[in-house]
């Protein structure tokens, strides 16, 4: 079965689309494209992500960012010169405007209006019913992390850098365990971004961070965060890392590049804390995201787990970029299938659920 998946994170750098090809082998990628935001809609979605904001706002953005998944996927299929007709399901996971983990979530992107400009069915709405199931409603990804690479006689930890950092840590045997270990590049976008005067959305190459001298006591002082020794299952998003956090990060009046380096060892420092703790066996870490384009970050990380083997999804045939719209995919073809594709043991889940909603 050929299954698009469309992903827009909380990092707001744009839509990902996956055509993947799906059948009793495995999962093959057939092609990847990201479509950037445009300043405008970018900034009209942080107006209404985790803020004072009116219903109208809302309801005209879903329908808005609907178009925006519609035409994304179409402009993939005509860049790759694959026929719309031989896409037989879409996964959208849509943009996240508010989680409140456990207790409800919000993604927008109307999934009506993709299936009707593309006339494809589409699978959405994915978090709600592992909410309703007693779960946090995050994360989803480590089904699909299981699938790709979980290695018998090897524990590894599948680690997506987006906007907020999260791993699924894949024994060699026994449940998996998952969680959001803190900020990925969400607040170090944001301080590049007023660095740059808005020049830059993020740290290309590490090379500001690279410039900038790490603040250990500021470091510290945001590690004594209680979230960083809470026990899974949990997730974080930009109610913690938004706009107040970013706020109360410049008012230690540092030099920006200082900030900017300080908070990219907070995201490798509390990966490494998630690492330590609850996959302190972990044989390989497997990198994708974002992220996985920072040397900075990744320095930090080796630097922090210098027992740990450290590669990419690359290196197991899997675009780091790509990852999580092709794990849309795959949770859409599972919703197809009427199979559950949520973990309990990652989400807190009473049970192992049908995720999502589907419009023909």
């Amino acid at each position: 079965m050929r299954v698009a998946g469309i992903m827009s994170g909380t990092s707001l750098d744009g839509i990902d689309v996956a055509i993947v090809d799906i059948d009793g082998h495995g999962v093959r990628t057939v092609a990847f494209r990201s479509a950037p935001y445009s300043a405008t809609m970018r900034r009209a979605i942080l107006e209404v992500s985790d803020a004072v904001t009116t219903t109208a706002s809302i309801s005209r953005l879903s329908f808005q960012l609907g178009e925006l998944y519609a035409k994304a996927v179409l402009e993939t299929c005509r860049r790759e010169g694959i026929p719309v007709s031989g896409i037989q399901l879409i996964g959208c996971h849509g943009q996240t405007i508010y989680h409140e983990s456990g207790r409800n979530t919000l993604q927008i992107g109307e999934a009506a209006v993709i299936a009707e400009r593309t006339g494809i069915p589409v699978v959405s709405d994915f978090r709600t019913r592992d909410i309703a199931a007693g779960g946090k409603g995050a994360p989803l990804v480590p089904f699909v992390d299981y699938l790709l690479f979980h290695d018998r006689s090897r524990t590894r930890v599948a680690l997506n850098i987006g906007g907020i950092a999260n791993f699924s840590v894949l024994p060699k045997k026994g449940d998996v365990v998952a969680l959001d270990t803190g900020p990925g590049n969400m607040v170090i976008d944001a301080l590049v971004a007023i660095h740059t005067q808005g020049r830059q959305k993020f740290d290309r190459g590490g090379r500001i961070a690279a410039g900038g001298q790490l603040n250990e006591r500021l470091l510290d002082k945001l590690l004594q965060d209680p979230y960083y020794r809470e026990s899974p299952p949990k997730s974080a998003g930009r109610e913690q890392y938004g706009e107040e956090y970013v706020n109360r990060l410049l008012k230690s009046k540092l030099p920006l590049p200082d900030l900017i380096a300080t908070a990219t060892a907070l995201t490798a420092a509390t990966i490494a804390i998630g690492v330590g703790r609850f996959a302190g066996n972990c044989d390989e870490l497997i990198v994708s995201g974002g992220g996985a384009h920072n040397p900075q970050i990744t320095g930090h990380i080796a630097a922090f787990l210098p027992k740990v083997a450290v590669a990419t999804s690359a290196d197991y045939g899997i675009d780091v970029d790509a990852k999580e719209a092709v794990a849309f995919a795959i949770l859409a073809h599972r919703t197809w299938q009427r199979k559950p594709s949520n973990l309990p043991s990652a989400t807190g889940a009473r049970r192992a659920a049908i995720l999502g909603k589907i419009s023909y």
